[in-house]
This record gives structure tokens, sequence and C-alpha cells, in this order.
């Protein structure tokens, strides 16, 4: 199912993340970047070793921010990686709406037109799933009317109950826009 909110198309969907196709892709990651389980986990087995050994180059950034780098052997060009925890610590609601901003801001800067999320923080970090789909959605709509390259804004879920509370979300959120 897909809104739209001051040009930009949001998207809500089940799915494997690791073969959309679109510019970028943004990895649940921690603040080392090290690509462990989860989201991460996926994208290092679909994308191969290319992403993690640029990963590795970039070194730590602070939790709250976000990274770039290229897609190794997925169908994105990029991975923006949204450090929205340390390396087994847990996601704050600061901490998401921080990386989820910053991942929203890098794709823009880059030029590019679509983009696709996760749930961040909910896998192993322990984020509750509704208040990560409010807070991810303000983010996509708080960035909506300065956007200049982003068109397309998709949330790839794993499971029923993921697409369930977003779904809700961006009823509540972007309909009324």
């Amino acid at each position: 199912m897909s809104w739209r909110v001051k040009g930009l198309t949001v998207e809500v969907q089940q799915g494997d993340l690791t073969i959309q196709d679109v510019d970028a892709i943004v990895n649940a990651a921690n603040n080392d970047l090290e690509l462990g389980g989860g989201v991460a986990g996926a994208i290092a087995r679909a994308g191969g070793p290319a992403i993690q050994a640029e990963c590795r180059t970039i070194g730590s950034i602070e939790v709250g921010d976000a990274a770039i780098t290229g897609g190794g052997a997925l169908r994105a060009r990029y991975v923006i990686h949204a450090a929205s925890m340390r390396l087994g610590g847990h996601t704050t609601a600061e901490s998401l709406r921080r990386s989820t901003r910053r991942s929203l801001e890098i794709a823009d800067q880059h030029g590019l037109h679509s983009i696709a999320f996760p749930a961040i923080g909910t896998g192993i970090a322990h984020f509750p799933m509704a208040d990560c789909a409010r807070i991810m959605m303000e983010e996509v709509v708080a960035l909506a009317p300065t956007a200049t390259s982003l068109r397309d804004v998709r949330f790839v879920l794993f499971g029923g109950d993921a697409e369930a509370a977003f779904r809700v979300e961006a009823e509540r959120q972007l309909t009324t826009k």
C-alpha cells in the first residue's frame, strides 16, 4: 500500500529488504558498523564482503548518526547504515529518530531517488514496534517538504505484525497531510 506526502511516495510492504530495487537500503546498524545478525547479517550475506570491508574503512560513528557504503552484490547501489545503538546495546527513541533522520538526509544529499527501510531497532535492540513505526513515519513526514531528490520511501518489513504497525501509523500520519 502507498501514500503521498509533499512529493514523496511512502510504501509499506512485507518482504525481503535485500532484494529491493531501490537506490539505497538502510541497515539497522550498530555504531561500530559491524554487520552481525538480524538485518545487518542478511545484508552482509546478500551483498557480500565488500560492504563490511567498506564499513571498516569508515570505522565507528556516533549513535544516532548514519554512514553510506556501496551496495556490493545487492540490487541497491548503496547501503545507508543507521546507527541506532551500540554493539550489544539497545535502541532509544532519540537514537532511532536521529539515525532515521540522518539516513534520509544522506539519501537526499547523495541525489538518491528511492530508499527502503527496515523497522530499525526492533530486533536484537528490542525497541517497541509501534513506537518505531510512529517515530520513523514522523521523520519521513518532517523531511518531505525539504526533500530535493528523494521521491520514494519504502518500509520493507519482516513479518505481519511489523507491516500492520507501519500501516496503522502511515494511515494515521499520512492520510491527513
